[in-house]
C-alpha cells in the first residue's frame, strides 16, 4: 500500500512542480503584478497566498525567499508575516506527515544518503529540541527539505511544528520587512535588510557543515555523560 502511495505522490510532486514550480516563481517574481493579481481576487486573494506558501513548502525548489518577500510586499509587515506563518505551517504539516506515511524513499529522493543520516541523528539525538530549533534557525539551510526529514525521526509532530515554527518566525518576518520597504520606496532600509540577510545567509551557506559537526560533537558528549 505505501507503495502505490509512493508511487502516486511522487508523480503529483513530479507534475505540480514541472506545472507550478514556474509559474509560482515568475509570479512572486514580479511583485507589482502580483500583488495587482491577489488583491483583484478581494478577501479570496489571502487563501490564495496562503495556498502558494503551502506550494512552495511542498515543493522545494520553488524558493522561499521570494514568496516571503513577496508577501510583506502586498500585504504590509505584519499581515504578511502573519499569512506566511499560516502558509508555512500548513506546508509543514503537508511535508512532515507525507515523510512520515510514505518514509525513506520519499525524503531519499531529495537529500543524498549522507545528509539524511546526518540530519536524522541530529533530529533524534538527546538534544533534539534544541538541534531543531537552531537547524530551523540558521540561514542557508534548506528548511522545507529538512521537514521532510523531520518527518522520518520519532520526533512528536505538534512539538517539532511548535519548534520549527518559532525559529524561522525571524526570518518570516525580515523578509516581510523588505519587502513592505521595497513596496514603500524605502530603498536604504531594502538595502540595508538585503546586506545583512545576504551576509547571514552566506555565512550560514558557508559554515553549516562546521555548524552541524559542532552540533554532532554537542549531542554526542551529552549523550556519553549520561
Amino acid at each position: 500500500m505505501n507503495i502505490v502511495l509512493f508511487a502516486v505522490f511522487m508523480v503529483l510532486l513530479v507534475l505540480a512542480t514541472i506545472k507550478y514550480a514556474p509559474i509560482v516563481t515568475e509570479l512572486v517574481s514580479e511583485p507589482e503584478e502580483f500583488r495587482d493579481l491577489i488583491q483583484s481576487y478581494g478577501y479570496t486573494g489571502v487563501f490564495i497566498f496562503v495556498l502558494i506558501q503551502i506550494i512552495q513548502i511542498v515543493i522545494p525548489v520553488i524558493p522561499g525567499e521570494v514568496v516571503q518577500v513577496a508577501g510583506g510586499f502586498v500585504f504590509g509587515t505584519w499581515l504578511g508575516t502573519l499569512y506566511l506563518m499560516i502558509g508555512v505551517i500548513l506546508g509543514s504539516v503537508c511535508a512532515f506527515f507525507a515523510a512520515r506515511l510514505l518514509g525513506y524513499p520519499l525524503v531519499r529522493s531529495f537529500v543524498s544518503e549522507n545528509k539524511l543520516r546526518r540530519m536524522r541523528e541530529l533530529m533524534q539525538g538527546k538534544k533534539s529540541d534544541a538541534v531543531i530549533f537552531i537547524l530551523f534557525l540558521l540561514p542557508g539551510l534548506p528548511k522545507d527539505v529538512l521537514t521532510y526529514i523531520a518527518g522520518l525521526t520519532p520526533v512528536k509532530s505538534v512539538r517539532f511544528l511548535v519548534i520549527a515554527s518559532m525559529a524561522r518566525f525571524p526570518a518570516l518576518l525580515a523578509s516581510a520587512y523588505l519587502g513592505h520597504n521595497l513596496h514603500e520606496k524605502d530603498y536604504l532600509g531594502a538595502i540595508i535588510i538585503s546586506s545583512v540577510a545576504v551576509l547571514l545567509f552566506v555565512g550560514g551557506y558557508i559554515f553549516k557543515d562546521r555548524i552541524i559537526g559542532k552540533m554532532q560533537e554537542f549531542t554526542t558528549e551529552k549523550q556519553d555523560e549520561r
